[in-house]
């Protein structure tokens, strides 16, 4: 079209058309904007996609475009996509505003189907210029999108140029992105000169107009430090254990400029609550937590006495910190409650019931819980009864009640949603999950994936931990493996709410994987939380009691009787709280070490503790369990049975005598490629210690045995000499078999060898022992009996070194 008034005025728009203030920065973004606005008057249609997050000028810049072309004389139409209305509601309002044909965009309203899409694009590409802008297009999910494509196809030959904005690319027309501006743009935009100011500006908006001009709109009016206003002021745009840098920045900044004391303390104490995400901070959290704190109480303001208490609880989430995370919620609940403050109250009774989960007290944390409830229903706080919901599935799966847990479950999904909770999503996979750990062996290999996937986003959380877990009770122990040594030792230098949790996870990786670096590590840094549960974040999900975990380190450190000790608390602490999963897989791991230990007595409470793990599984239905109790063909079996064995080899079967010889082999199977002294074993493998060693030939017999073979070597000569062969053979065998015995009972060089006595009967009895045992076995068993000859090493120290033709593993 020659007459489009924008081609001849489109050049001369410039940024001040549309206001300074808010378009500096943007000369980019504005040259794209015209250059679309000319070739719409050219007869080249076509479509402007201005995209960046919320606060960018996304708004801006189209309120630029509206002003020109209706200052210009060019007709523009401009709607918004609205929340929660189907994606075709704005092309149906875009199709009446530029005069449709009647009944055109009821139809689209009422099915978006190929004919209704075609028809609107064709009537919204115009033969005369037109304008046609739409805000948050992505809003309106695929069908908006797709009717945009629809109108894209469309553009190439017409007058119409569309300018849409979107927080997500659209893969449409032409793209410019709004990215932050620089300190001084911003500053520039908004009049702040004094760079300090500027500077703390730019850092609180991350660099975006909108956030800027909220943040200076917000200034107090009295004599206030905009820096430490700002700092107090700027949300966090960081999720859950992630770290907002910019914020984090900006707090240091304010930290020197801040002169009172409450002022300083909430500082510090976000300042603390913000590294929560960072997982070496440790130590500096606790220090500004603590500064904070006194500060907050020399001010003599409880309401920032308050406040500091509850970054507290985020700063010190660590599980050695759960006593004083107590401690601080129910100091935030009395301040809360002189207070009259029902939102407070709440608050620290959820912490409460989060601390004493983690310290194994869960009665006290269900009345918490209860409280909690209580306290907010009256506000009717809908994502509070979320939580509520979800903690009481958590509980339900603690104690084996997995069909009300997928219910309650199901109703987190429904509530979460509707209640804008954005972590329903995980938190739903995360109780799901829970449950399918024991029952649905087919969900692990995608949750392993989606497991690593989230790991490589969000590395604070430790995801790989979990992955580890399920790889190795999926019988992948070679990938299982290579995760823990990955992730290991940024583990153990991390801390935060789920450090705890995935030890847990690494000590079952560990212990099925038999890494014995790996089993050490995490029996240290396990120990000091003995009597505690393995609670994940914010009490979501529990993984049982750390003594379970120590239980089973130990017993693969050969630490017996300290895993009898561990296994023994943890079976005490679920049978207390009614954790009937917990309380199947501690008795069954008690049964393994009692059997491993074969005390007196072991081998009945063994076959109790059995039996009622498994009378415990079949009853909640816990099938996974239930598989591992029902061992594979390729792993062999020896066990007690009343007081026999039983050994189970592939298709073989033998029942044996309980005998030493039993003990002796059971002890070397459980320990494949370890040496055993012989002494340990005569011992019953309680590392009794041999005497001294004594000389196997005192000085003065030597001595006598060497002037015998003298005076043999005079004999012989003269046998010689007189041809009396009789008399030199009778020589020859005596100073022969002299010899003989010289050399077994003399080292290198002829010194004596030193041989305990009780050594020495241990090596003779054990070996002897041994053998009679295989070849019992090899009349009722003879495939087993081969193996087993084959990969028995007796002497002084013994060993069984598999050899092919044995199981994958023993189940002792």
């Amino acid at each position: 079209m020659r007459g489009c008034p924008m081609r001849a005025s489109a050049g001369r728009v410039a940024v001040g058309k549309a206001g300074v203030a808010v378009l500096v920065g943007r000369q980019r973004e504005l040259a794209a904007l015209e250059s679309v606005l000319r070739r719409a008057c050219e007869g080249l249609g076509s479509c402007l996609v201005v995209r960046g997050p919320a606060g960018s000028g996304k708004t801006v810049l189209a309120d630029a475009a509206v002003a020109w072309t209706r200052r210009l004389g060019v007709e523009v139409v401009r709607a918004s996509v609205t929340r929660g209305l189907p994606g075709r509601w704005v092309w149906a309002q875009v199709l009446r505003d530029v005069g449709a044909a009647e009944g055109l965009a009821a139809r689209l309203l009422q099915r978006a189907g190929p004919t209704e899409i075609d028809d609107a694009a064709r009537a919204l590409v115009a033969s005369t210029t037109w304008v046609i802008v739409v805000d948050d297009v992505d809003r309106g999910g695929d069908e908006a999108i797709t009717l945009l494509a629809a109108v894209v196809a469309r553009l190439g030959a017409s007058h119409t140029a569309v300018v849409v904005t979107s927080s997500v690319a659209l893969g449409l027309g032409q793209e410019v992105v709004l990215g932050p501006l620089s300190e001084e743009e911003l500053g520039l935009a908004c009049g702040v000169a004094e760079a300090a100011q500027r500077h703390g500006l730019w850092v609180a908006s991350r660099g975006l107009p909108g956030p800027a001009h909220s943040l200076m709109a917000s200034l107090p009016a009295e004599d206030t430090d905009p820096v430490v206003h700002w700092a107090l002021a700027a949300p966090s745009t960081a999720d859950f254990l992630n770290v907002d840098v910019a914020l984090v920045r900006l707090l240091e900044l304010a930290i020197p400029r801040a002169r009172q004391d409450g002022t300083r303390a909430r500082i510090l104490a976000r300042l603390a609550h913000e590294l929560l995400g960072n997982a070496s901070a440790g130590t500096r959290r606790r220090t500004l937590a603590d500064e904070a704190l006194m500060l907050a109480r020399r001010s003599g303001n409880e309401r920032i006495v308050s406040e500091v208490l509850n970054a507290r609880l985020h700063a010190l989430w660590d599980p050695a910190d759960a006593d004083d995370r107590l401690k601080t919620a129910a100091a935030i609940i009395d301040l809360a409650r002189r207070a009259g403050d029902d939102q407070a109250e709440g608050q620290g009774l959820f912490w409460r019931f989060i601390a004493l989960m983690e310290l194994g007290r869960v009665p006290e944390a269900e009345s918490a819980l209860a409280l909690f409830d209580r306290a907010t229903a009256a506000a009717n706080d809908a994502p509070a009864a979320v939580m509520v919901t979800a903690r009481r599935a958590m509980l339900a799966i603690l104690r084996g009640r997995f069909d009300e847990a997928i219910q309650l479950t199901d109703q987190v999904a429904q509530t979460g949603h509707q209640a804008g909770q954005l972590d329903t999503g995980q938190l739903v996979a995360t109780l799901r999950g829970a449950v399918a750990i024991e029952r649905d062996k087919s969900a692990w290999p995608a949750a392993v994936d989606a497991l690593l996937t989230m790991a490589r986003h969000r590395p604070g959380h430790l995801y790989e931990a979990l992955a580890a877990r399920l790889l190795a009770m999926l019988g992948r122990e070679a990938e299982a493996s290579a995760e823990l040594e990955r992730l290991l030792p940024r583990a153990l230098a991390t801390s935060g709410p789920r450090w705890l949790g995935a030890m847990a996870d690494l000590a079952v990786v560990a212990a099925a994987t038999h890494h014995a670096g790996a089993v050490a590590q995490l029996y240290r840094a396990l120990s000091p939380y003995r009597g505690r549960i393995v609670v994940w974040a914010g009490a979501n999900t529990t993984m049982g009691p750390v003594s379970y975990h120590l239980g089973l380190l130990a017993t693969e450190l050969g630490l017996i009787d300290d895993a009898v000790a561990h296994l023994d608390d943890a079976v005490t602490l679920t049978q207390h709280i009614g954790a009937l999963p917990y309380l199947a897989h501690s008795l069954a791991a008690l049964a393994q070490a009692k059997t491993t230990r074969a005390a007196d007595g072991d081998a009945t409470q063994a076959q109790q503790h059995q039996r009622h793990a498994r009378t415990i599984a079949e009853h909640l239905g816990m099938t996974i369990f239930l598989e591992r109790l029902t061992h594979p063909a390729d792993e062999w079996t020896l066990s007690r049975d009343d007081e026999d064995w039983q050994l189970q080899a592939g298709d073989e079967r033998a029942r044996l005598r309980d005998t030493r010889g039993i003990v002796y082999l059971r002890t070397l199977l459980a320990a494949p490629g370890r040496d055993i002294p012989a002494l340990d074993l005569a011992a019953h493998g309680t590392g009794l210690a041999p005497p001294p060693p004594q000389p196997a030939l005192d000085p003065t017999a030597l001595q006598a045995y060497r002037q015998r073979l003298t005076a043999l070597d005079q004999e012989l000569d003269a046998a010689d000499h007189a041809a009396d062969t009789p008399r030199s053979q009778r020589a020859q065998t005596e100073r022969e078999a002299l010899l003989a015995e010289l050399r077994r009972i003399t080292g290198l060089g002829g010194r004596p060898r030193d041989i305990s006595a009780e050594t020495e009967r241990a090596r003779v009895n054990v070996t002897r022992t041994l053998r009679a045992t295989l070849d019992r076995i090899a009349i009722l068993a003879p495939q087993a009996a081969a193996h087993l000859h084959a990969s028995i090493h007796t002497g002084r120290t013994c060993r069984y070194q598999p050899q092919p033709g044995g199981p994958t593993r023993w189940h002792l």
